[in-house]
């Protein structure tokens, strides 16, 4: 296994009126971000937030290039990003013990915080495909050039792992310093990873190292 410290590029907020950051997503120009009842597009370059939607956001995002998927209350909301309209809804496999979310290959991957496991689930029925197994509680989630990451937070310790997707072996860590958090996780498709800060109110940037 591959082990480092994390490089923190850029740490974004706090925001006024957000208290805690959960999921975090990509759409190609804003990060998302959920912060209980509503859903942040941050833009990266700038560090503002562009626009909100009033909408229940607790736990993991995703985009799916065209819609964002929103995990709250023991469900995921199928959510037009245009208008926050949901579309459609369907059962979040913990049942409210979900963590992250990240769309790859047609599938929702969600994790399960103390359970240890991510979930390939079936967008339109929330059938469970297959399960992940991890050693370590597993927060948010995210797919880049075919690599699997989640990430951790178990006491005061987070790391960020990329990890086999058929046996959950962690093949690569990145060790983020003592005290910070990460409640979601999303890549921007090259070398960032957008990492949710929890209860401190903050988005940070974490260069993603070259395989």
């Amino acid at each position: 296994m591959k082990q480092s410290t994390a490089q923190i590029l850029r740490e974004y907020g706090p925001f006024q009126g957000v208290k805690d950051v959960a999921g975090v997503t990509y759409d190609g120009q804003h990060v998302w971000f959920a912060s209980g009842d509503r859903l942040n597009a941050l833009d990266p370059a700038t560090g503002e937030l562009d626009r909100t939607l009033a909408i229940a956001a607790d736990a993991g995002a995703a985009f799916d290039g065209q819609h964002l998927y929103q995990i709250a209350d023991g469900v995921i909301q199928k959510i037009d990003p245009a208008t926050g309209t949901v579309i459609s809804i369907i059962p979040a496999p913990g049942g409210g013990g979900d963590s992250g979310m990240a769309w790859s290959e047609g599938s929702l991957w969600v994790g399960q915080y103390r359970e240890r496991r991510i979930h390939q689930v079936d967008p339109a029925t929330g059938h469970v495909v297959r399960t992940i197994t991890s050693d370590r509680f597993v927060t948010g989630v995210t797919w880049v050039g075919g690599d699997l990451w989640h990430g951790t937070w178990e006491g005061d310790v987070s790391d960020l792992r990329r990890i086999d997707p058929e046996t959950g072996a962690v093949l690569e860590r990145l060790d983020l310093p003592a005290g910070t958090s990460v409640s979601g996780l999303e890549s921007d498709g090259a070398d960032r990873l957008f990492c949710g800060g929890s209860t401190s109110g903050v988005v940070r940037a974490v260069r993603r190292p070259e395989r």
